[in-house]
């Protein structure tokens, strides 16, 4: 996307065990500094609330149409990509740091099985779990959605691109899970926006009396 900020690849394999400590300052100053996502104030319908990142929006527009070079040269500046034994050596020390983290909250929760594992089923449920929250479902009973509908777009682009990259190299239920979730959660998107915009062109309601 056009808005996404410039990032910096740093090669961990570099770092040093004694420099832990100064990562930890920087991420508790990071979480300091954080500025909040800014709301639009409530209107009086009773329609649900759009959350935008007006920091976008207010970025000089030579900033927001970067050259289409750029994304080549941040490539140009990152690390080489790990080596096989890097690779599986990282793994096999993730794969043993997750099962002690899951022995200890079983030790913890002894009622609690083992966790299913981590399937392509799962991260397609993850992005229609995030992508519905982000348009508002899930809100308690009596409270105002709360809807970041450029959020949701976002989320449901990712569907798209997962969608793409992955054609013909899926079986058939992944395929057709895949297929069905991103049309449903279009299909949201287009009613939400529809009555976004219904709302945004309606007239304001005269108070009773004034009529």
């Amino acid at each position: 996307m056009s808005d996404t900020p410039k990032f910096e690849v740093i090669d961990r394999r570099k770092f040093k065990a004694e420099h832990e400590g100064d990562g930890e300052q920087q991420a508790t100053s990071a979480t300091e500094t954080a500025a909040t996502e800014p709301v639009r104030p409530e209107s009086s319908s009773g329609g649900p609330r759009l959350v935008v990142n007006e920091a976008a929006a207010e970025r000089p527009s030579e900033e927001v149409g970067r050259s289409s070079d750029e994304p080549e040269e941040q490539l140009g500046e990152a690390p080489p990509a790990p080596t096989a034994a890097e690779s599986q050596e990282q793994k096999t020390a993730y794969d043993g740091a997750s099962q002690r983290l899951e022995d200890l909250i079983r030790a913890q929760n002894p009622a609690m099985g083992a966790q299913p594992p981590v399937t392509f089923e799962s991260l397609i449920q993850q992005f229609y779990l995030s992508a519905m929250i982000q348009m508002g479902a899930g809100t308690e009973q009596g409270q105002r959605p709360r809807v970041d509908i450029l959020g949701a777009r976002t989320t449901i682009d990712l569907l798209g691109v997962l969608a793409e990259k992955t054609k013909g190299n899926l079986n058939e239920v992944e395929d057709k899970m895949l297929q069905s979730v991103l049309f449903e959660c279009r299909m949201a998107f287009m009613e939400l926006t529809s009555m976004i915009t219904l709302q945004g062109m309606q007239p304001p309601v005269p108070p009773p009396g004034k009529r």
